[in-house]
């Protein structure tokens, strides 16, 4: 089940809500001062770098071809 950290901004409280989204949703619109915490961060981690398939690399080497100032090289 999703987790939400949320603040109250008129307060400063903060606290985690799990439950699902639709119910999230719910509770959103019945208590208006509270928001979701950004700054308790967003999305899972990632670990390493993505791969990159070879059609995007190679895409990737055209467009550096065409545009040699560009720093690409992190694609490629």
């Amino acid at each position: 089940m999703p987790t939400y950290p949320v603040i109250n901004r008129e307060t400063g409280e903060k606290k985690e809500l799990s439950m699902t989204m639709k119910a999230y949703d719910e509770w959103r619109k019945e208590n208006l001062s509270w928001d979701k915490d950004w700054q308790a961060g967003v999305a899972g981690t990632t670990y390493g770098e993505p791969k990159q398939s070879d059609g995007f690399k190679e895409v990737m080497q055209k467009m550096q071809a065409q545009h040699p100032v560009a720093n690409l090289s992190r694609y490629t």
